[in-house]
């Protein structure tokens, strides 16, 4: 990074930063959709439109699986907040 000014690096990581937090919404949709996925499986195998016990498995899998990673990733984000939060200048 010779020869970049102070400017050029602030805009480097304000549009890093711009693209981790489009990444986050993006995760955070998925784990949506994936989760209506799963209560529509629920509600088709309870009202007995869909009779694949299996199918139902997978979209809930998929819902908690999903979830279980954005809540990983949502963890180490803070935590690297507050690390760097914590940093003396």
């Amino acid at each position: 990074m010779v020869g970049r000014s102070s400017r050029d690096l602030k805009k480097s990581g304000i549009s890093s930063f711009d693209k981790i937090l489009e990444s986050a919404k993006g995760m955070i949709k998925e784990t949506e959709d994936y989760t209506n996925a799963a209560e529509e499986a629920e509600l088709s195998y309870m009202l007995g439109l869909n009779d694949s016990i299996s199918d139902l498995m997978v979209a809930q899998t998929k819902a908690n699986v999903s979830l279980q990673y954005t809540v990983a990733v949502r963890n180490a984000l803070v935590d690297a907040y507050k690390e760097i939060m914590a940093l003396q200048f």
